[in-house]
């Protein structure tokens, strides 16, 4: 999406204005005295609402569980459901595929022996997880097998080599993958995708987690999920091999290995003790994190506390130590920093998991072992000892043995080239097959006539409500209407209005009233929504930007009220966090957007000079956005435009392709979770149907091309046409131009849809 950029010579009175006029309010309104930038001020008081969702997010969540203490069988059938809905959430979907045996990697120039010392080989191996996807990585064969199989999972930035002893970077003691080998368990090391940062398609500087990240989520799939699938892959051929039932199976990981190693023990029951070291924290701030780590509604169920209750009655051992120290710039790609918590922090989310259990004996086996003082070295001894100990048929962890000998190195760095590239192979072919997954998902569609079809499509108009924008469960508060006359010409009168909408929320636009509108007439509305880092100003041409062809003023000039609208999309990473904060939450920008929209129209609806049938939504760009994501769901919108934003927009998100996708830009909050299965731009159109819907698009408009547009509306013109026989309710108007409001069959559409006759002289 182009970014509306206004001009710096202009900015300085982004909510001032001359002294034309006194600011007396509207009528049945109370005087606006607010200061300063109201935007600003909206955008935090949104900031200030889901920080506080996000705290509250703790107690919400037992609603979601329904947990059985009469036994540890009992137990685990009753969180059965939360354990699917985590694998769910993770991009755990797919089946894996059953295999034989691991692959040994060899090669006419090099073995496929890595290494060895005393105690054990490290052999290259891979071994087939999802569809046509690989894991790579080291299996360390024992010299003296006892019996257990371990999972060792390296931070994001080590690898296999590093935690084997073969390769520098981490002290002997926490060598972790080489000490459960000394010590007789046979332990497979899954390459683990790194946090190397690199500018992509000469473009926006991203970690390789989050450049596969993007694409994933769009598609309902996870980069997480992919590794978990790995570990739970290793766990597949753990169990097939073995051949007594003594046979133990065990996870541990550091860092990003101790997420992996949590989640993977959360999913899987067949992981009979997992380790978690430098990771388990409260997850209030995760959107200060990775962005890597963003997982879709993760709060509303599950803090680490409420995971590690999945991985009970089993063994769960989590180690209070460093963890990695990371800063991520944010050029281009998330800002980000993970940091050490506090020992207090991890004790606190300790204690809360235990409670969660009712400190059932049976239950609590969530033991907590603390390196120095929080911070200390991972993969301790005292750890390493306890994990042993933890197994059915618990062993003794070995003395440290002589270092490894390096037989035959590994290009670590064209492994990882590999993974990734395999990776998003994958998101690509996911990519080509989303058309078919959302037609499957929209069959139960009725088209066999309009009220039908008005019915049928209510559960999905529930499910885009629920599931993919999602939706605070709050009532709107009293909109207490505020406002101020700012300016006023001979032909209307402009007030700035400011309601509110939920503790800490509201909403703020310009309101143009045409003059001449006689008593008890009732005129049409057209809400005007601005683009990204747009203002109210924008759009009525205040802030004079070409782009927006002052539309709100040009409309009233032609006898319609306009309402323009601050939407949250404005102060780059400040607007972006708010995703982040909303997103853990299952919501979106527009869980608290909609909600604002509900406020500003039922507000408008009480205006004498309002027909509250006739209310419209208008969007360049951003606001093009918002046309196709508000108008689904506040109904009381007759009708709506999507100027300068329509498209193919999965592909748009998740195509690594095609040069003006969002995969290669700073739009880090843009993605949105398995679109790709659900909702593309066809299909919200679908939700708007049979209202009136249009298409504005400009042949130079970069945000996409033109096959892509066409192709997207195809689907909605046959719909109205060819299904419900309405096609005098859509339309798309093609002009050669780039990214703006061109105004000409837009305004044709209103005035024909919203029966307002076109002046003789516009």
């Amino acid at each position: 999406m182009k970014s509306i950029i206004f001009s710096t010579t202009i900015a300085c009175f982004l909510t001032s204005f001359p002294a034309l006029v006194s600011g007396q309010p509207l009528p049945e309104t109370k005087d606006l005295t607010l200061e300063g930038d109201l935007s600003s001020q909206l955008v935090s008081g949104v900031d200030v609402f889901l920080l506080r969702q996000l705290e509250e997010s703790i107690t919400q969540r037992e609603m979601h569980w329904d947990r059985d203490f009469s036994s540890a069988q009992a137990y685990t059938h009753s969180v059965e459901k939360n354990r699917q809905r985590l694998a769910h959430l993770a991009g755990v979907r797919d089946l894996r595929i059953d295999f034989e045996d691991l692959e040994v990697i060899g090669f006419t120039s090099r073995s496929a022996l890595v290494g060895k010392n005393h105690a054990f080989k490290a052999l290259r191996v891979r071994w087939p997880t999802i569809r046509e996807l690989h894991a790579e990585g080291l299996l360390l064969v024992p010299s003296r097998p006892n019996g257990i199989n371990i999972v060792a999972i390296p931070d994001a930035d080590h690898t296999p080599e590093m935690i084997t002893g073969l390769a520098p970077g981490i002290t002997a003691a926490s060598q972790y993958a080489r000490r459960l080998a000394e010590s007789g368990c046979q332990v497979l090391i899954p390459t683990i995708l790194s946090r190397k940062l690199e500018q992509r398609n000469g473009r926006a500087t991203l970690t390789h987690r989050e450049y596969i990240y993007r694409s994933a989520y769009e598609l309902g799939r996870h980069l997480i999920g992919y590794e978990i699938q790995a570990i739970l892959a290793a766990v597949d051929w753990f169990e097939k091999q073995a051949d007594e039932k003594t046979d133990s199976i065990g996870v541990m990981g550091w860092g990003e290995g101790g997420l992996l190693a949590l989640y993977s023990a959360a999913i899987d029951s067949r992981i009979d003790v997992a380790c978690v070291s430098g990771y388990f924290d409260s997850r209030q701030n995760i959107w200060q994190e990775p962005v890597s780590r963003n997982i879709f509604g993760l709060l509303e169920q599950f803090g680490d506390a409420e995971i590690a209750t999945l991985v009970t009655p089993r063994t769960l051992i989590i180690e209070a130590a460093r963890s990695p120290e990371v800063e991520l710039p944010g050029k281009g790609g998330a800002p980000a920093r993970l940091i050490t918590p506090s020992l207090k922090t991890v004790q606190q989310e300790v204690r809360r998991a235990h409670k969660l259990l009712q400190q059932d004996p049976e239950l609590t086996t969530i033991e907590l072992i603390v390196s120095d003082d929080g911070t200390g070295s991972f993969s301790t001894s005292k750890t390493l000892k306890q994990f042993l100990q933890s197994f059915e048929n618990g062993q003794e962890l070995a003395p440290l043995g002589d270092d490894p000998e390096l037989i035959s190195a590994n290009d670590t760095a064209i492994r990882e080239a590999r993974l990734l590239n395999h990776y998003n192979d994958h998101n690509q072919w996911l990519l080509r097959e989303s058309p078919f997954v959302r037609k499957e998902f929209m069959s139960k569609l009725d088209t066999s006539s309009v009220e039908k079809y008005e019915q049928s499509v209510e559960w999905y108009r529930d499910y885009f409500r629920e599931e993919v924008v999602g939706h605070f469960d709050q009532h709107l508060l009293g909109a207490n209407p505020r406002s101020r006359k700012i300016a006023q010409s001979e032909l209307w009168d402009r007030y700035e209005v400011v309601l509110d909408v939920f503790p800490d929320v509201i909403a703020y636009g310009i309101l143009t009233l045409p003059r001449g509108i006689k008593p008890g007439e009732k005129r049409p509305v057209v809400v005007c929504q601005h683009g990204l880092e747009g203002r109210p100003q924008s759009t009525i041409g205040e802030e004079q930007i070409a782009y927006y062809s002052a539309f709100a003023t040009r409309l009233a000039e032609r006898g319609f009220i306009t309402f323009a609208p601050q939407n949250l999309y404005i102060f780059t990473d400040r607007f972006r966090t708010l995703q982040r904060k909303s997103y853990v939450l299952k919501k979106t920008l527009f869980s608290t957007i909609v909600p604002q929209h509900q406020q500003i129209v039922n507000w408008l609806k009480t205006l004498p000079q309002v027909d509250d049938q006739r209310i419209a939504f208008y969007g360049l760009s951003y606001g093009g956005k918002s046309a196709m994501r508000i108008p689904p769901l506040v109904t009381d919108y007759c009708l709506s435009i999507c100027s300068a934003d329509f498209n193919e927009w999965v592909r748009k998100n998740a195509s690594t392709r095609h040069d003006f996708s969002y995969i290669w830009t700073a739009e880090y909050e843009i993605f949105e979770w398995d679109l790709g299965s659900t909702f593309n731009y066809a299909e919200m159109a679908y939700l708007i149907c049979p209202r009136p819907f249009m298409v504005e698009r400009g042949h130079f408009d970069g945000v996409g091309v033109d096959e892509w547009v066409a192709y997207e509306y195809a689907k909605v013109r046959h719909l109205y046409q060819a299904l419900l026989h309405i096609g005098d309710q859509t339309e798309i108007e093609w002009f050669v131009g780039p990214h703006t409001i061109n105004g000409v069959g837009t305004y044709q559409f209103l005035h024909k849809h919203l029966n307002w006759p076109e002046p003789h002289n516009p």
